[in-house]
Formats: C-alpha cells, structure tokens, sequence
C-alpha cells in the first residue's frame, strides 16, 4: 500500500438556510456581533459565513488530520477503494446522524444553560465502540482548546467532551444555526475520510471532490429533523457495527497512518 504524506486542504460549504428552506440558501450574511460571545475574547466581528468556512477547514489546529474515520481498518479488511461512496453513503445514514444530532443538542443545551452530561450519556450509548469514543474525546479536546483562544466563554469549566457536544458549545456561543451545523458535521465526516482514501489509496482528486458532495447530498434529507431536536432522549439511535468494528480494529494496528 503507498501513502502520500500531503495533507489537502479543503473548501468550506456554502450556508444553508434556518428553518429549512431550500438547501444551498444562505442562512444570514449578517456580519457576526459580540452577542452570545461572538466577536469577543482575540476575534474580530466576521459574517457568519466565514466562521462556518473556519471550522470546516482541516488545517485548523485541532489534530483532525490523525484521523481516517477508521477508513484504514476498512480498507485492510477488504474494502475495495472504488467503495468508499458506499462507506461514506453508510456514515450518513447512521454515525453522521448520530454526531450531528448531538452537536445539535448540545447546541440546545448551552443556549438555555443546562447540563451535557445527560447528552453525553445519551451520545455515549449510541456509539458502543470504546476507540470511537476515545477518539471523539481526543478531537474534541483539540477543538476545546481552539475556543479557548477564538471563543473563552464557549466552554468554560468543561473538559473531556466528545467533539460534537464540543462542536454545538461553539455553535451556540457564535449563533451558528443548527442547520448549518448538521450540514458542517456531515461535511466533516465525508472530506475526512476522503481526505485519508488520498493517503491510503493516492487517486483523483477530482474525484474525492466529488465523493464529498455526493455525501453530503445523502445526508441532506436528515437535516431538517435533526435540526429540530430538543430533547436528548430522542437523539437517533442508528448503529453501523460494521464501521464499529472497523473502528476497534484501527485503534490496534500494529502499523498505521492514522490513529482512528
């Protein structure tokens, strides 16, 4: 198997629209305030299209890049490299759905100042794989430090989270919508992987380009009800025990590019 070593950069999605409108439409072009702690502590006031293109873009500081999304394990084990649509199409309709509907709630959660915990149980067992959820920490402990410099007021007094509850902390102190956020979970999960196919599998990237958008159109039709969520309790309960256990395995390679 060859690797390349070049880590692609990456565009961020466009703003989708609150409240569900067509997808593609801008959410707001308002230029982001000091309100709900956006714009204070070292950043200046942006539009809130930028800060989505911030925090889609991999090289942000935040050891995204030590991930496959166990893409690795998957290929090792047989997965043909022409097969990562269908791996990504898999992750949407089941683990995606499950990070951006806790990024969501917690989203919720930080706005009407109530407690992750419950979430974080609730997100805890929905992902049964102990490497997911070691490496769900991990991410999220690199984007908490993140916002500790952009955004001091985001996470306050709060360690060892998962990503996504990270992720919806950020969104709430910035008033990112929670569609955009869904749709920035999604994003997310497929360049990630079809960042590290580049990696393991070297081939067009035009072609990744495109596995990226076909992503994130699977994933589109679950926007609107994870975007409506409110309570933790309803958080979608969609396992994939393939891509579990994909994710085991890659926690125990004996050589690997990629941690999880």
């Amino acid at each position: 198997m060859t690797a390349s070593l070049r880590t692609p950069g990456h565009p961020a999605p466009g703003r989708p629209a609150t409240g569900g409108p067509a997808p593609g439409r801008p959410e707001t072009a308002a230029p982001v305030g000091p309100a709900r702690g956006r714009g204070t502590g070292s950043t200046p006031p942006v539009p809130a299209s930028t800060l989505l293109m911030v925090l889609a873009d991999s090289r942000l500081p935040i050891g995204a890049h030590v991930s496959s999304n166990a893409l690795e394990a998957a290929l090792l084990d047989g997965l043909a490299p022409g097969s990562v649509g269908d791996y990504l199409a898999s992750r949407m309709d089941t683990v995606t759905r499950v990070e951006a509907g806790a990024a969501i709630l917690a989203r919720r959660l930080t706005e009407r100042a109530e407690p992750l915990a419950p979430l974080r149980a609730e997100w805890a067992a929905r992902t049964p794989s102990r490497a997911q959820r070691r490496i769900a920490v991990a991410l999220g402990d690199g984007l908490r430090r993140l916002a500790q410099v952009l955004w001091p007021d985001a996470l306050a007094g709060q360690e060892d989270l998962p990503r996504p509850l990270v992720l919806g902390a950020v969104a709430a102190a910035t008033d990112l919508g929670p569609h955009d956020l869904a749709r920035l979970v999604a994003y997310d999960d497929a360049q990630t992987v079809v960042a590290a196919s580049l990696k393991l599998e070297p081939g067009d990237p035009r072609q990744g380009a495109a596995l990226v958008l076909e992503a994130c159109a699977r994933f589109e039709p679950h926007v609107d009800a994870l975007a409506a969520l409110q309570d933790p309790t309803r958080l979608p309960a969609v396992g994939a025990p393939q891509i579990e256990g994909w994710s085991e395995d890659q926690s125990v390679l004996p050589r690997r590019l990629f941690r999880a």
